[in-house]
């Protein structure tokens, strides 16, 4: 395996939960060998050694470092190696190819060789992985209170005559006051005692998902307010949107290269959609969507509370753009302003984290 001239070697892993497939090839795509190695902590080491054995190895690509691949991503770059997130084949190599690890875990390693992988992974181990765990607890508790409320409301609607006219025309907050604080039977035998029954559990499981989302909340906020104050003090920033913004840009802030990849990733930049005499740009429905969504709500709430803003739509609108076109390019000049302060504050976690 180890030869004594070093030449220059890529090598490639496709991940999966229980097991990984490392592959190598040298500079010129010639297939050196590969191996399988178990998904664990010892796994991870065999594959360490494996690439090793090069001593020419380069840069190493690895599929899914956000899910199966987070622990061996760790892992090399703890041993030095040089990574590169890498997309998963596309559906016409496939067809081509057919589709096996060995297959899979070569073409990451193509991948990286030919220069069609170049990102840098994520760095999963800072603030930005604190907010996105924080944040997704957050998320799932937020969809699950809305269901139980969902379930509450339908539950009164099919509820019997004399259970619907009790709590008929309460507010959401009202409606959960009273439902918690009922008291139906302990043996519930009949319907209308069943459906109060169900309906004080409803309500206090719904208090109960409250409870963690004010928690979860003000974990982030106190993250957001000691690593990202500028970030926040922003017009329109708040606790979830910085969250999200964060999250998207990745703990690793040689990720950004620069303010127009930032936008892209975002989906944010305009796409040309010219022909002949006519000269325009149309919506981008790529990049990152829940960041999109985030910048999208920052704008609104600037259009209704910031007179720059609304001064802007107004010359703009003079000028014959739609509202669309005018909020994707606010959108478009928000991260103008966001990019310096996002790389501010990774740029500072990572110091912190290394010093």
């Amino acid at each position: 395996m180890v030869t004594d001239q070093a030449v220059a070697v890529y090598g490639g892993i496709d991940t999966h939960a229980n097991t990984h497939h490392v592959a190598v090839v040298d500079h010129t795509g010639r297939r050196l060998g590969d191996i399988e190695v178990p998904a664990t902590s010892a796994g991870y080491q065999s594959a360490v050694r494996f690439l090793n054995g090069w001593p020419g190895v380069v840069t190493v690509g690895v599929e899914c470092t956000g899910s199966y691949g987070a622990g061996v991503t760790r892992v090399l770059r703890a041993a030095g190696l040089d990574v590169i997130e890498v997309n998963q084949p596309n559906r016409f190599q496939r067809r081509l190819k057919g589709k096996t690890d060995t297959f899979d875990a070569y073409s990451a390693a193509e991948a990286v060789l030919s220069g069609r992988a170049s990102a840098p992974p994520k760095g999963g181990d800072g603030l930005v992985e604190s907010l996105r765990v924080l944040r997704t607890s957050r998320s799932s508790a937020l969809l699950a209170r809305t269901a139980t409320m969902n379930q509450i409301k339908a539950m009164l609607v099919s509820s019997p005559d004399e259970l619907r006219a009790r709590y008929q025309g309460l507010s959401n907050v009202k409606l959960i006051a009273a439902l918690a604080a009922s008291r139906p039977p302990k043996v519930p035998l009949s319907p209308i005692e069943t459906c109060a029954y169900s309906l004080r559990l409803l309500a206090r499981r719904w208090r109960m998902l409250t409870e963690q989302i004010q928690d979860l909340s003000s974990h982030m906020e106190r993250l957001l307010k000691d690593h990202a104050p500028a970030l926040m003090a922003v017009f329109g920033v708040g606790c979830d949107t910085a969250a999200q913004l964060l999250i998207t840009a990745g703990d690793n802030p040689d990720r950004l290269r620069s303010e127009a990849a930032f936008a892209s990733l975002t989906g944010t930049c305009p796409i040309p959609a010219s022909s002949g005499k006519t000269n325009r740009h149309r919506l981008n429905r790529a990049g990152d969507r829940q960041a999109n969504s985030a910048l999208y709500h920052v704008v609104i709430v600037r259009l209704r509370h910031d007179e720059v803003t609304r001064s802007y739509v107004q010359r703009r609108t003079g000028e014959g753009k739609t509202k669309m076109e005018i909020i994707r390019c606010l959108k478009r000049y928000l991260v103008r302003q966001l990019y310096p302060l996002i790389c501010q504050t990774l740029q500072a976690d990572q110091t912190a984290r290394t010093a």
